[in-house]
């Protein structure tokens, strides 16, 4: 082996090393464990693995600084009121309802789920499925290229035995080049499906080649290209629900996207109505806690007169003294006491209740006044019409409006998965002219058709033209069969969810109609009660005065009293809410409390583009030439239509609806709820029965 030899033999050896401790990688080796034994740790340690705090730039101040430290034994009477009626509690939710509150205080546990102002405008403006973003599938793309490079490439030429004349025309040994291009498309796709291109391509090529004519040339094209489905992918009803770009099984189109938005409308609908439910409750409850403590109060002043009365005869001696029954007058004021002190700061007392409606209505917890409702409740007898009111809640309920959206949505992927089962044929056009020059612009040489670029691809000397047909067929069509059969489920599933939807909501309407005829029936009740325990209360103290009875009679009267009276606001309460609640399951909760909602209104391109789309609905001189397609939505909804007003539905009447539009606040930045004017409790007392006979003794 010579020297030569060997020397690469060590080189190659020496590459085989190095290559293999660089496949191992590299290991520092650990020289210090005295740390790991060390039972304090290093600050530097302690810092790096510390849980941070974030600092959010775009907090705002709350109400939450200005809470005052909450009422818990004070005197109701002695706290400054804040009068509050129902209509005053609906109108400062909605104004402070960014996100619809509820009375199960989740905003903390789980805020995900919670319902928001600008939901309907998180659907409607998703950049993968909402409207804009499926509009946008139909925009104008405008693609645009500019490269410059330098070539210098070698070739497989030899001039050895050739004429250097023919040795110059045949080739250069290195191919040395200088290339710019230049390439600008614009294309749209329209709701049929085509495609409009509009391409211009330019080369600026500079080489060495000896055989050119100029040294440098512009060469180049523009062409016009027209591709139209005329099978899978054709027509504006496949286009508007899957969209252009659509897949087997993903359905993107401009309608969807419209249905999903108004779908999540309904949502949003839900919840201001679920808003509304929860702020009549917390408002009567507050009332109910009101009586009650009233009636504690009342119990506890008449125990109280009744042990100051045993305590005066057990001074003097006389019979009804005894120190028994002093002590059970007293056991007994202190019973009043304790049940007055939780009918104040219990749980479900004064002080809870009145906070519960502060959150609802989106005001600080203490401000240092005390919210006092001044809209009484309705005794009188409420009636509904059954039918009318089973058909509403079947057909006109949220609930049911959002389900049909659903169904519409599976109907409209139905229409797409099937005419997605079909081949992809498409017909193609492209027609092209082509140019060369020595320069880009500006003729030097007017004799010379070559010597600018754009002159000479004006004068169309060179075109070309191609046309044809695309053919894709997948084979049995097995994917796009699946997708028409899951769609054909999706339709049903759903069809079945508003059967039994339906179903339920007359089961609920019914129990709602229970419990309007039992609460009423409970309340005559309990107010026959109040009357008789006061007549008990007074023939017991009398005789009791006489030393007939034992002091227990007495005092257990009383106690009577109380709960009687606690008791029948207890189901005067229950009455009105459930009249709230029938109005909850036909669907008129909005009518009900007069709230109106709205999406917000048009701005300026779109006012202009609803011009344009106007004239397409101007009278035609032959209407039955119009052609008609199958409509998406059945018009516009006005949730506050759902029960008209009559007996007992407390309905807004056309005129007031229409004279309080410039008070409804529009959505922001989609839908927003308003509350417009209603009586007490949102009735009209004209619409209401007058009680019957038998309740002339009901208290006014």
């Amino acid at each position: 082996m010579d020297r030569l030899s060997r020397k690469n033999l060590r080189g190659w050896i020496a590459y085989a090393c190095l290559g293999s401790v660089a496949l191992t990688g590299c290991h520092p080796v650990d020289r210090f464990h005295a740390w790991r034994d060390s039972k304090s740790v290093s600050y530097y340690q302690d810092f790096i693995t510390r849980i941070e705090e974030p600092v959010p730039s775009s907090c705002m101040q709350t109400q939450v600084p200005e809470t005052l430290n909450p009422f818990a034994i004070e005197n109701p009477s002695e706290l400054p009121a804040m009068e509050l009626s129902l209509q005053d509690a609906i109108q400062m939710a909605l104004q402070n309802s960014e996100v619809l509150r509820n009375l199960g205080g989740t905003v903390v546990a789980a805020p995900q789920g919670l319902p928001t102002q600008i939901d309907p405008a998180l659907t409607d403006l998703n950049p993968l499925g909402g409207t804009q973003a499926a509009l946008a599938a139909f925009d104008a793309t405008v693609n645009s290229q500019l490269f410059w490079q330098k070539n210098d490439l070698p070739q497989n030429f030899s001039p050895s035995g050739l004429p250097p004349e023919i040795a110059n025309l045949l080739g250069v040994f290195a191919f040395n080049q200088t290339l710019g291009t230049n390439i600008n498309q614009i294309q749209k796709r329209t709701a049929t499906g085509a495609t409009y291109a509009l391409r211009s391509n330019i080369a600026y090529d500079r080489n060495n080649r000896p055989n050119r004519k100029y040294e440098s040339d512009f060469s180049g094209f523009l062409e016009a290209e027209y591709r139209q489905p005329l099978m899978q992918g054709a027509g504006t009803t496949f286009n508007r629900i899957a969209g252009p770009n659509g897949v087997v099984g993903q359905y993107n189109g401009v309608l969807i996207a419209r249905i999903n938005t108004d779908i999540s409308l309904a949502d949003f609908e839900n919840g201001v109505i679920r808003l509304i439910n929860d702020v009549e409750t917390a408002y009567w409850e507050l009332y109910f806690a009101y009586r009650a403590l009233e009636a504690q109060i009342s119990g506890r002043e008449n125990a109280l007169r009744t042990w100051q009365r045993i305590r005066e005869l057990q001074k003097v001696g006389y019979r009804g003294g005894e120190a028994d029954a002093e002590a059970q007058a007293r056991s007994n004021y202190y019973l009043f006491a304790s049940q007055l002190n939780d009918a104040l700061s219990g749980t479900n007392g004064l002080y809870a209740a009145e906070q519960r409606l502060r959150y609802m209505i989106g005001i600080q917890a203490t401000d240092g006044r005390l919210l006092k409702p001044v809209d009484d409740p309705i005794q009188a007898e409420v009636m509904f019409d059954w039918q009318e009111s089973l058909s509403d809640a079947t057909n006109r309920r949220v609930e049911v409006r959002r389900q049909e959206w659903t169904i519409k949505r599976r109907e409209l992927e139905l229409i797409a998965a099937r005419l997605n089962k079909r081949p992809r044929f498409d017909a193609l056009t492209r027609y092209r002219y082509r140019a060369l020059g020595d320069h880009l612009f500006g003729a030097r040489n007017p004799n010379e058709s070559t010597d600018s670029f754009f002159s000479n691809l004006g004068t169309g000397d060179y075109q070309e033209w191609q046309g044809g047909f695309e053919w894709n067929y997948n084979v049995g069509l097995r994917q796009a069969s699946a997708a028409v059969r899951h769609a054909q489920l999706n339709l049903a599933r759903e069809v079945a969810v508003l059967k039994e939807q339906q179903l339920r909501i007359s089961h609920d309407l019914s129990n709602a109609a229970r419990q309007i005829s039992r609460s009423y029936e409970q309340m005559q009740i309990n107010y026959n009660r109040i009357e008789a325990d006061k007549l008990q209360v007074e023939v017991l103290r009398n005789r009791y005065e006489k030393g007939l009875i034992n002091i227990n009679f007495l005092l257990q009267a009383q106690q009577q009293l109380a709960n009687s009276t606690s008791s029948f606001f207890r189901s005067l309460v229950d009455y009105n809410l459930a009249i709230r609640d029938f109005h909850r399951e036909k669907g008129s909760l909005l009518n009900y409390n007069q709230v109106s909602m709205a999406e917000e209104p048009l701005n300026g391109s779109m006012l202009s583009g609803a011009y344009e789309q106007g004239r397409y609905f101007t009278p035609r001189d032959n209407p039955q030439d119009v052609i008609v397609r199958d409509r998406v939505s059945a018009g516009p909804f006005d949730p506050t239509s759902v029960g008209t007003p009559g007996q007992g539905t407390f309905g807004a009447s056309a005129s007031m609806l229409e004279g309080s539009q410039d008070e409804t606040l529009k959505g922001s930045p989609m839908a927003q709820p308003s509350s417009q004017g209603f009586g007490a409790s949102g009735t009209n007392p004209s619409e209401i029965r007058p009680p019957e006979s038998n309740l002339e003794t009901m208290p006014k």
